[in-house]
């Protein structure tokens, strides 16, 4: 039997589109939900585009109700990915899924997380302190920004002449050489 996935995501969606892509024909897992805190993120459409349901939730409905996790134990989800979504997860959510719920980060943590790091934000403190090397964290997600095990981390370096736009574009493709591949490394440890 496929194991279950869910992305959340708050804004385009490009790691989403990606982890979509890549478990499109798999017979390890499907992506059956994707979750948004933004009913204008582009996410939705390309949830639209793999003709994934999606659901955009209010931060009332995540916060002050049971109603995200119950939909995620309705749909059996084995793994939940958050992929670009920058709302803190609940003590619910990660009392439900315990080591179930895993992000991704622009920077090699503990370096540039927390709250408010995120994006172009990481990139450009980065280069402010002239990092010689930045990349890419995918951990266990718990109840603080970016505190959670890591699981992988992923390198480059970065040259003197490097814009904003080059780190970040490193870093992306880091992101979506990675990230499905190290999903399906971590489905195929979850028991059923």
């Amino acid at each position: 039997m496929k194991k279950r996935i869910a992305i959340f995501a708050s804004g385009s969606g490009s790691n989403a589109q990606k982890i979509l892509e890549h478990f499109k024909r798999s017979t390890v897992a499907e992506v059956v939900l994707i979750l948004s805190n933004n009913p204008q993120s582009y996410v939705l459409q390309r949830a639209d585009n793999f003709e994934i349901p999606s659901h955009a939730f209010t931060r009332h409905e995540f916060f002050e109700t049971d109603g995200v996790v119950k939909l995620l134990k309705n749909l059996e989800v084995d793994l939940i990915v958050l992929a670009g979504f920058l709302w803190l997860v609940p003590s619910s959510l990660l009392q439900a899924f315990p080591n179930r719920i895993i992000n991704i980060h622009p920077s090699l943590l503990p370096k540039y997380g927390g709250k408010g790091m995120y994006g172009d934000k990481v990139h450009q403190a980065v280069l402010d302190n002239k990092e010689e090397e930045s990349g890419i964290t995918i951990h266990f997600v718990n109840e603080h920004f970016d505190e959670g095990e890591v699981i992988h981390q992923f390198k480059f370096k970065i040259d003197p002449a490097d814009t904003l736009e080059v780190v970040k574009f490193k870093g992306q493709q880091l992101e979506h050489q990675n990230f499905p591949k190290v999903i399906e490394g971590l489905l195929s440890k979850i028991k059923s």
